[in-house]
């Protein structure tokens, strides 16, 4: 077969077909020998101690196993340190069922071992437990007193803290001509995958596992199993080749695969534990979050002023914090800056990475505070942001590896129409209908880290990547046979990308749009140095024309090594294998950024959105009835899977500004609607017109690919350009997300 270019091409899923015929197996899904069910007890107060809990009734239920509590929990690792994991915020880790202290509500604290699942849950509704409750605070509201800065840890590499004031705020501040100071908030958001948490763990014999996990990095959960148990790391493997969904919730071991892990060493046998629906509100959220900006400007609008200060919860034990002010300043540069962020701890668990943390909760607040000063000098919004519009990251002083964002702007207005808006807020209506246009700018960061990935040329010539990266329904798959087909030269169908499996080479967790960038490197670099192996034995061969031909000399393509400029020079690369007496040529490699550079330049992916709505005027519901994303994100594998991404971005962001909120009775201390009836997400008749522009953008400097991660910037610059969009059409400023249609009656 003809082998042309792959990257840059629209190729299907490769493991499309798989996941739409149901072939696809998840982590519940395996089927083992003699498997035992188990089922989580959750607590049922949110703080204080457990004074009894009486299991021997259930324990005489046929078909029940065991029951393990705190009383009878087998022994686990003594240090904080050995429960830690990649994505830990400082603190002191959770550690399921170490005593009978209770320190938030749905706390798991028992599990029943049967040999049903359903038998299992059945026994969890009759064990009796007795509680001694205390007073308990979940309200961040009415806790703001408690507000203190985060410790900081291992976490604040990837999670720096707001960086120190500039110039002197306050005073340029009053002296502004324009000034603007709004409050903003939103509530606790769930990730909610499609997929139920779950883990199957295979017991082998001796302390050695086999285990299906969902998560987002088979290496994290395998470090995390191998480190609380005191199993030797080779003999714990995580298998998660197909993932239903993670949004951050992933990146963490979550307690099923604790308590899984548990019953089967303690038991040696076959175990698998699966979390239901309401138990998948108990293991993290996105915090909810208050914000305050004062931003000042001339009356050119040049922004010369940023304060913005951000307060979230966190749970008591471990300090959880996003980045959400380090933005503005990123965009906007101005002279003048005072950032801070807060954090309460309260009786919760701890909040959790969801899809652009602390982006898609900042960006909100600050790009509602630029279109107020739109409006307050009457400069069309886009205009306003070309005005601030710099190639330098303020906030570093550093000069960003590429920037296509005021493309962004003119290509997405031009795409959307925005020359035909009327900048009068009410000014447009279709029917009883008052039409709203609202656009906004988007951020995150462009980062890479250490990955690493095995290459192997079989004897038919056809070639298999390893690398122990998961795909969370990114197109992770896809996208790194792409590259690996068109480094060696071979057509896709002669690519295997094998992944998903901790005994494969290094991949960190799947998150922060970081994977493309960190393993695909990797790739790269394994098939260049197979390359240069198979180039090497082929010198060797006999009466080989390469003998006296330099590396740089040849090019790979269609199967064959080539001598540039003349297609006539060219050998079989399978006659190189076989002349290898059939065995399999090899080579693993590492990618990583250069520490001497890296940090030399500021790395980011932007966009430009614009939306509109309808709102009725005598209901106040609220319609986004199309929507464009232009996207400035390096180098584009998969235009397919890439713009499948934004295109969930955007779903995401409207469902934050309009659907979107998990709410706690604080009397209770207790989620009260943990279920897709009551946690509002939109559905296909709440999705219209919604389209995506890749702007073209070229950037080495971030790696040899040029890519960028584009798994988070779809959804940031979503909810500021729907809450623009309303005010535009209402004439009515919310500040609060979700926003609700009574709040425009």
């Amino acid at each position: 077969m003809e082998n042309t270019p792959s990257i840059g091409k629209p190729v299907s899923r490769l493991e499309g077909h798989l996941k739409v015929t149901g072939s696809a197996k998840y982590a519940g899904e395996y089927e083992a020998e003699d498997l035992l069910y188990g089922y989580v007890v959750n607590s049922t107060i949110t703080k204080g101690k457990i004074k009894s809990i009486d299991t021997s009734e259930v324990k005489k239920m046929e078909g029940i196993i065991e029951v393990f509590t705190h009383d009878n929990r087998p022994s686990t690792a003594w240090f904080d340190f050995q429960y830690a994991d990649m994505d830990a915020p400082p603190g002191t880790v959770f550690k399921p069922m170490k005593d009978n202290e209770i320190k938030y509500n749905g706390q798991p604290i028992a599990l029943v071992v049967a040999e049903t699942f359903e038998m299992a849950r059945y026994a969890a509704k009759k064990i009796n437990i007795v509680y001694e409750e205390e007073t308990f605070e979940t309200d961040l509201k009415s806790n703001l007193d408690q507000s203190r800065d985060p410790k900081k840890g291992l976490a604040s590499m990837l999670k720096p803290p707001p960086p120190k004031p500039t110039g002197d705020f306050e005073k340029e501040y009053e002296n502004s001509f324009v000034k603007i100071d709004s409050e903003f908030s939103h509530g606790t958001e769930h990730h909610n995958p499609m997929e139920m948490y779950a883990s199957t763990v295979i017991y082998e014999g001796k302390d050695k596992l086999k285990i299906y996990d969902k998560t987002q990095g088979t290496i994290n959960s395998q470090m995390y199993v191998a480190n609380v148990f005191g199993l030797k790391m080779k003999n714990v493997q995580v298998i998660a080749p197909f993932v239903g969904g993670g949004f951050g919730s992933g990146l963490r071991p979550q307690h099923q695969l604790f308590m899984a892990v548990m019953a089967s060493l303690a038991l040696k046998r076959n175990v698998r534990v699966t979390l239901d629906r309401a138990q998948m509100y108990m293991i993290g959220h996105r915090p909810p979050t208050l914000q305050h900006t004062k931003f000042g400007a001339d009356k050119n609008g040049k922004v010369n002023a940023i304060y913005h200060k951000a307060t979230g919860e966190t749970s008591r034990f471990e300090d959880y914090v996003e980045i959400v002010v380090n933005w503005a300043n990123m965009l906007y540069p101005a002279e003048n800056t005072l950032l801070e962020h807060e954090i309460v701890p309260l009786d919760v668990y701890s909040p959790l990475d969801m899809r652009a943390p602390g982006g898609s909760t900042g960006m909100h607040a600050i790009e509602v505070t630029m279109d107020e000063i739109a409006y307050k000098l009457n400069i069309d919004p886009v205009e306003l942001r070309l005005i601030n519009y710099s190639e330098i990251d303020k906030s570093s002083d550093k000069e960003y590896s590429s920037k296509e964002l005021r493309n962004c702007y003119l290509q997405g207005a031009e795409k959307f129409g925005w020359s035909q808006r009327n900048p009068e807020p009410r000014s447009m209506k279709r029917g009883n209908k008052l039409v709203g246009y609202g656009m906004a700018t988007g951020i995150w960061d462009a980062n890479r880290i250490f990955g690493r990935a095995e290459a192997i040329m079989t004897a038919d010539g056809k070639v298999e990547i390893k690398s122990a990266v998961t795909d969370i329904g990114t197109g992770t798959l896809t996208i790194m046979t792409q590259i690996a087909a068109d480094e060696l030269g071979l057509p896709i169908e002669d690519i295997t990308f094998s992944y998903a499996d901790s005994k494969m080479p290094f991949a960190p967790i799947q998150g922060g749009s970081f994977t493309t960038a960190t393993v695909g490197p990797a790739v790269q670099n394994a098939c260049q140095a197979l390359n240069k192996k198979l180039f090497k034995k082929a010198k060797d061969l006999d009466n080989s024309f390469l003998k006296d031909v330099k590396f740089n000399e040849v090019e790979f393509k269609n199967g064959f090594i080539i001598l540039k400029g003349q297609s006539d020079k060219k050998l079989d690369i399978k006659e190189i294998v076989k002349a290898n007496d059939g065995k399999d040529i090899r080579t693993t490699n590492s990618a990583m950024p250069n520490p001497l550079t890296y940090g030399k330049k500021a790395r980011a992916v932007h966009s430009a959105v614009f939306v509109e709505v309808e709102v009725d005027e005598e209901l106040g519901t609220i319609e986004l009835t199309r929507a464009v994303t232009a996207v400035a994100a390096g180098k584009i594998i998969n235009p397919k899977t890439a713009e499948s991404q934004i295109l969930g971005g955007m779903i995401w962001g409207i469902s934050k500004a309009l659907h979107e909120e998990t709410i706690l009775d604080h009397n209770l201390g207790r989620y009260m609607n943990a279920n897709l009836g009551e946690y509002h997400i939109p559905v296909h008749a709440d999705i219209h017109d919604l389209q995506v522009i890749f702007v073209e953008e070229n950037d080495k400097f971030v790696n040899d690919l040029g890519v960028k991660g584009v798994g988070e910037i779809g959804g940031v610059g979503m909810p500021p350009a729907i809450t623009n969009a309303i005010f535009h059409a209402t004439g009515k400023r919310i500040y609060d997300l979700p926003i609700h249609f009574d709040k425009l009656l």
